[in-house]
């Protein structure tokens, strides 16, 4: 029976030769620095709650968009997979340098979008020109919501929320009556958003009807 060492050599010998190219030192450099400001996503809180009673993070929100959208892609007719995957990993980078703004709030917060990008621009800024270019791009594009690709993930952006809302341990001043109307405007414009956000909003009446029965046992005592 080979060694140990024997098989070792032996797997590299039949290792797989993967397609791709080098990367100059200063480009990579570049992306790393990046990807290590980036970390700051993990970091930043939204006003929503995991089922253990934990805060969840933009970066949290971020991927079970893209997570949604994987599960969507053979019902997605027409649409570039690729880029909305793109729209969702991004749409809130922005929020790694500045913080989240609760959608409730964002009424009191005229310049939001405005120092979003900003933020963005400076969490960008050690990329190349073609990386930046193309992130800042794919930002407008999701703000601008002009495109079937932007609308879906706005859509999906705001259906994840209330479907974090509707499973989480939440305070008790959370407002499931507010998730009844929040973002209407982009869910009801496509038939599959338009099914999902049903049953989404018929779990968010369970949990309204369930807080109301709490408040008013309280208010009995």
């Amino acid at each position: 029976m080979p060694s140990g060492r024997g098989r070792r050599e032996g797997a590299a010998s039949r290792a797989i030769e993967l397609p791709g190219h080098g990367m100059d030192t200063a480009r990579a450099e570049g992306i790393l620095t990046f990807i290590g400001e980036a970390e700051r996503l993990k970091h930043v809180l939204r006003t929503a709650w995991t089922r253990t009673g934990r805060q969840e993070s933009t970066a949290d929100h971020s991927w079970r968009i893209c997570l949604l959208i994987m599960m969507l892609e053979d019902d997605l007719e027409g649409v570039d997979f690729a880029r909305l995957l793109k729209m969702a990993i991004i749409h809130d980078l922005g929020e790694a340098l500045g913080g989240d703004v609760p959608a409730p709030l964002a009424s009191s917060a005229p310049d939001k979008e405005a120092r979003e990008r900003e933020d963005l621009a400076t969490l960008c800024a050690s990329l190349p020109d073609d990386l930046r270019a193309h992130v800042l791009e794919l930002w407008d594009e999701y703000c601008a919501a002009e495109t079937a690709e932007a609308r879906l993930v706005k859509g999906l952006d705001k259906l994840e929320t209330i479907i974090q809302h509707n499973q989480g341990e939440n305070p008790p001043w959370l407002d499931y009556d507010f998730n009844l109307e929040y973002g209407l405007r982009y869910t009801d414009g496509h038939p599959l958003l338009s099914t999902l956000r049903a049953s989404v909003d018929a779990d968010t009446r369970r949990n309204a009807d369930r807080r109301r029965d709490l408040f008013g046992e309280k208010r009995s005592a």
